[in-house]
């Protein structure tokens, strides 16, 4: 049938689409543009931090309200308006259809709603700011009793106490996570049951496994947040107890509720980032993956850990010295397998030949960043240690080590090496470079000095340290402003990002197809790839990480490609073997 019969309008065609890769890039931009306010609000009250009382340029005189407020905004947006849709969602939709050969979500128009939830969320978080008594202060973890109690301890009307800044962003996060919830389930049901033919469990590129993997944590752990958002919501606006000691309710609640889902919110970021790294690594170092069973058994261990051991959020919280060794051993123990997958990433640079591309750079500086985020987790998973070092700025150091390389380099590694793909153009290459390295030294200049003022005592949610003289003195003032400029610096940075994709999406001529000659299946399909992605389903003979093989006349194999050690038996798998063209049309 011809495709033009059904020509869509500019709405469905980019607005309310249901096509994945539309979808995933309406995250893309949402995510960057809340990178974007999240930034904002850091340079904000970093500079307050640096020069107390000072008027901020772009800003003006920050009171002590506002820096609670800001700092609480920053945290949430940056994990939860940024990480994830960048990271899951983005990536999710992007690349799985493509990657496992086949033309769509499972559940399309539940795709597209699942963004749109999405957009609220983040429309209901940013009115916050403007409503009387602004955005909710009280640190992005949301304790009782500075997030509990509204209605009770003010009396306020019902909308009143709707309408406020804590019940507006305790709405947004339950919003949010639904959205999210909506999108894993269409992952899991998309990859189990729509690969396309010969394209076995461990034929799966990584980077689907990884999010697939994410995407059941996330499922597991966040009903019990859903269920104590909404608690938390009616505790300010009905004037339950849920987290009132006075009614029977205990504050404590939320705390395990919230970091039952937070610690493997870390690992639902973090396994998508890695599995970038697992699908570039390969691909510029030219050599197969080192270990790829291996490394989804690792994973899949560090997914059943990483719900086992939430608590160690609350070791200065009460909680009983014999659980908290419980949860320290097995805060030490999750090391274990990300180690193994590191250095199985190591082992494929091993006597590599390495080309240093722009998406390489980016991986390369993600697993040095993230390295020093994990070894001082070590120290922090210890709760002797975490004692005499929570709140202060070594914790906060320590989860920038850990966030920003999965978020910020794992998403720019992602863009610049499918960039191409989606967009039939190319990224200039040395913008993406000036880009890596001042981000790659700002960031590393802002945060390093910073575990130094932890450790001297710096508390992480103080406003202005001018009568901390016993903290806040030399070297530790100099390290504060260092710390400052340069996280301007590293803002200002991300500019030459925007304006490398603007000029690029405007002016630079279409490349070739496959220009990192890479073997995943994304890279069959046309460059952008149309809707319904292949005309005909490619058929899949090996694995994805075949390079260099004895043999073969080129150093890569795609997997509809079959090599001379590839069998003709190509089982099919789950649904019949159809042309994309004609789901195209039907649609």
């Amino acid at each position: 049938m011809d495709a033009t019969l059904h020509k869509q309008s500019f709405w469905s065609k980019y607005i309310f689409s249901t096509d994945h890769k539309v979808i995933g890039m309406q995250y893309a931009i949402m995510g960057i543009i809340m990178a974007g306010v999240g930034g904002f609000l850091a340079y904000v009250f970093r500079y307050n931090l640096a020069y107390p009382n000072a008027s901020i340029p772009l800003f003006g005189h920050l009171s002590a309200t506002q820096y609670n407020a800001f700092v609480t905004c920053h945290g949430m947006i940056m994990v939860f308006w940024v990480g994830m849709p960048v990271l899951l969602s983005a990536l999710g939709n992007l690349l799985i259809p493509l990657m496992i050969g086949t033309d769509d979500m499972a559940f399309p128009t539940v795709n597209m709603l699942s963004f749109w939830i999405f957009f609220l969320s983040a429309v209901v978080l940013l009115a916050s700011f403007f409503v009387p008594g602004g955005a909710f202060g009280g640190g992005w973890t949301m304790y009782p009793p500075f997030s509990a109690g509204g209605y009770v301890n003010h009396n306020p009307h019902f909308f009143t106490a709707l309408f406020s800044g804590v019940s507006l962003m305790i709405l947004a996060v339950a919003l949010e996570l639904v959205a999210m919830l909506m999108g894993g389930i269409n992952f899991v049901v998309t990859t189990i049951n729509k690969r396309t033919k010969g394209m076995t469990a461990f034929r799966v590129p990584i980077v689907v496994w990884f999010i697939n993997i994410a995407s059941v944590i996330f499922m597991f752990s966040v009903g019990p947040l859903v269920a104590g958002a909404f608690m938390l919501l009616f505790d300010n606006i009905l004037g339950t107890g849920f987290y009132d000691p006075a009614r029977g309710g205990d504050p404590m609640l939320w705390e395990h509720l919230f970091w039952f889902f937070g610690h493997p919110e870390v690992y639902v970021l973090l396994l998508p980032a890695l599995g970038v790294l697992a699908e570039i690594l390969p691909v510029f170092a030219r050599k197969p993956l080192f270990g790829y069973k291996p490394i989804i058994y690792m994973a899949l261990v560090s997914a059943v850990l990483s719900v086992l051991v939430w608590a160690h959020h609350q070791f200065v919280a009460g909680i009983d010295p014999r659980m908290a060794t419980f949860f320290s051993i097995g805060t030490i123990l999750i090391s274990i397998p990300f180690a193994g997958i590191f250095l199985s990433f190591m082992a494929t640079l091993w006597k590599g030949s390495i080309k240093f591309s722009v998406p390489m750079m980016w991986v390369l500086g993600f697993i040095g960043l993230f390295l020093i985020g994990g070894l001082t987790g070590l120290f922090l998973g210890s709760n002797t240690f975490d004692i005499y070092a929570h709140d202060t700025y070594f914790v906060v150091a320590h989860f920038h080590y850990t966030l920003f390389p999965d978020i910020f380099f794992g998403f720019f590694a992602a863009i610049y090496y499918w960039f191409p793909k989606f967009t039939g153009k190319s990224l200039n290459a040395g913008l993406g470079k000036l880009h890596f390295w001042l981000t790659f030294f700002a960031f590393n200049v802002t945060w390093f000095v910073l575990f130094f003022n932890g450790l001297a005592g710096q508390h992480r949610r103080i406003n202005d340290y001018s009568d901390f003289s016993l903290i806040m003195r030399e070297p530790y003032i100099t390290f504060e402003k260092i710390a400052t400029i340069s996280a301007i610096i590293l803002i200002l940075s991300q500019f030459i990002f925007l304006y490398n994709l603007f000029t690029s999406l405007a002016k630079a001529k279409k490349g070739v197809k496959n220009p990192w000659e890479s073997n995943t299946l994304e890279w069959v399909a046309d460059s952008p790839p149309p809707h319904g992605n292949f005309q005909t389903y490619p058929v899949v003979y090996h694995g994805p990480y075949e390079y260099s093989l004895p043999g073969e006349g080129a150093d890569f194999l795609p997997q509809n490609v079959q090599g001379k050690n590839d069998t003709n038996n190509v089982t099919q798998n789950n649904y019949e073997h159809k042309t994309a063209t004609s789901f195209a049309t039907h649609k």
